[in-house]
């Protein structure tokens, strides 16, 4: 799915600045595109929590129809995500119906609010970039993975998920084992096809049209290659199980007559708010995860309000669970393929909500034509295009400390899930980091008979290790100056175990010579020292 090569016209203003009408050409298709993308994605994921399909339709309708109203992301689309289907089903369960839930979904979206008026949002750039670009290729080969199966026909697992394990008891590399021996010609024909069309019809006259994205002609020529099999050979056709599902409803009333309302009584259950607290705090995280890794797509380098994003997915949240939706947050695939098709604003999220509800509405027959196998090639191509190999490239030729936090978020994500994922990287990153901070913190030089050991910035509990190796790897009989005249701030871990060195000194001979050094460490050595303190102005004598 390949965005226009001609950007000419497209406005470069900051993003408060660029009017959606400005970008309605790009961005018209594109919504479009994101739409048919999101549709099996939000079927597939209320399949997988155990509550009525149609509230991932509609959860999707909110995400696209009212957080681009507050929000102020320019390429993020919101909808139901697979890695709260785990809290959905466990929600569920713990309140006793999906109607109580409802109520703690709205409750959750009131506290992402909150968040969002707090000025919580800046704490999703504290996520180093190696974790991020870890994320992102993570979710890319999630994609292929799990659409593999797809384009060849074997749809025994939703669409749209992305976890590890299936409820069949498979995992994801058994179900490509089984896809390959259980193929549907008709699904390997379509997705090759599509796949085809991905990468040549950007390079025709016509994929230069803007309004004509490849993933556009890809669903047509899938749908239409379907409908002449059942023509003509109906052996290789594809059946409704390989087909897009969707509620059908009569007409808008029809619709309102089905939607789930929150149980307002279970406002009374502490296990209510607990659930909505969970809501909350996962989803907010979720969503800044997202947001911060889109912004790294944009073309522009566009940056998201996160402050603003909280409240505008709260309030999403809390609409959503007002009309019998699941929870929303910032969502990476539907985001990603919104980039990919060419998206510049807010206004492609709002034609992708438009298309959800005229779906539902007026077009279910037309809809349930569409072949999964051409929307897992669409999904395939953004897959590839989130972990293509100069990536990994990039990542290591900038050294360890970038490229294992990456390998690690990556692996842990693939085995995990999302959160889990990312955690694991931001404690490998964190270990980096500290290694880092550690480096040349002190060094060691020998000038004349007396061994000089230098504090060269600022040091706090986490060199104490360091500092300890140096010290218990001094000879004894060392004559040993120490100076701190290069630190502006020392922490009173490593004061303590300087002090406490200090006192141990003479029982291995040690004469030590202090710089720069809390000058009342002085006083309370034992045995014989010989030390001389030099007052000077120094982090720890104005600690003292």
């Amino acid at each position: 799915m390949s965005a226009p090569t001609s950007t000419a016209a497209i406005p470069t203003r900051p993003l408060d600045e660029i009017h959606p009408l400005q970008t309605a050409r790009l961005d018209l298709p594109a919504g479009l595109v994101v739409f048919l993308v999101a549709l099996p994605l939000c079927l597939g994921i209320a399949l997988a929590s155990g509550v009525p399909l149609l509230s991932g339709i509609v959860a999707g309708i909110v995400g696209g129809l009212v957080v681009p109203l507050v929000s102020r992301a320019p390429l993020s689309v919101s909808g139901p995500a697979a890695g709260l289907t785990a809290i959905v089903l466990t929600g569920v369960a713990d309140l006793g119906s999906f109607e109580a839930f409802l109520t703690a979904t709205v409750l959750a979206g009131v506290l992402q609010a909150g968040l969002g008026a707090l000025r919580a949002g800046g704490l999703g750039a504290l996520v180093p970039s190696s974790v991020i670009k870890g994320m992102l290729a993570a979710i890319g080969l999630i994609l292929i993975l799990k659409q593999l199966p797809h384009a060849v026909g074997y749809d025994v697992e939703s669409f749209g998920s992305d976890a590890f394990l299936a409820p069949t008891g498979e995992n994801t590399f058994s179900l490509i084992t089984h896809a390959l021996s259980a193929f549907e010609w008709g699904a390997v024909l379509i997705s090759a096809l599509s796949l085809a069309l991905l990468i040549g019809w950007p390079k025709t006259p016509f994929g230069k049209l803007p309004f004509l994205p490849a993933a556009l002609m890809v669903v047509l020529a899938g749908t239409g290659v379907n409908m002449l099999l059942l023509a003509y050979a109906p052996e290789m056709a594809l059946a409704p199980t390989h087909l897009v599902s969707l509620p059908t409803v009569d007409g808008p009333m029809g619709l309102w007559a089905a939607l789930h309302s929150p149980d307002w009584g279970a406002l009374a259950s502490p296990a209510t708010w607990t659930v909505a607290v969970t809501i909350a705090l996962v989803a907010s995280i979720e969503t800044l995860l997202s947001v911060e890794a889109v912004d790294g797509l944009d073309p522009q380098r566009r940056a998201t309000p996160t402050s603003r994003e909280l409240v505008a997915q709260g309030l999403g949240n809390t609409v959503s669970g007002f009309l019998g939706g699941l929870p929303i947050t910032s969502v990476i695939v539907r985001s990603s393929a919104n980039v990919a098709a060419g998206g510049r604003t807010r206004l492609s999220a709002v034609v992708h909500g438009a298309f959800l509800l005229g779906a539902v509405l007026f077009l279910s027959r037309y809809i349930m034509m569409v072949p999964l196998a051409c929307l897992a090639a669409i999904l395939l191509q953004v897959g590839y295009k989130l972990v293509r190999p100069s990536l990994v490239r990039k990542l290591w030729g900038h050294g360890m400390d970038q490229f294992v936090p990456f390998a690690v978020t990556v692996v842990a994500i693939l085995f995990t899930d999302l959160l889990r994922g990312v955690l694991v990287g931001l404690v490998v990153g964190l270990v980096f980091v500290l290694r880092n901070k550690a480096h040349r913190t002190f060094t060691m030089a020998q000038e004349g008979e007396q061994v000089v050991l230098r504090i060269n910035k600022d040091v706090s509990f986490i060199h104490v290790p360091a500092l300890m190796n140096v010290l218990r790897g001094l000879p004894d009989g060392t004559r040993l100056k120490i100076d701190a005249t290069g630190a502006e701030f020392i922490d009173f871990d490593i004061r303590e175990k300087l002090q406490d060195f200090v006192e141990s000194a003479p029982l291995r001979g040690i004469e030590v010579e202090l710089e720069g050094v809390y000058a009342d460490m002085e006083s309370r050595r034992v045995g014989k020292v010989q030390a001389v303190v030099h007052h000077r102005s120094s982090p720890l004598a104005s600690e003292g």
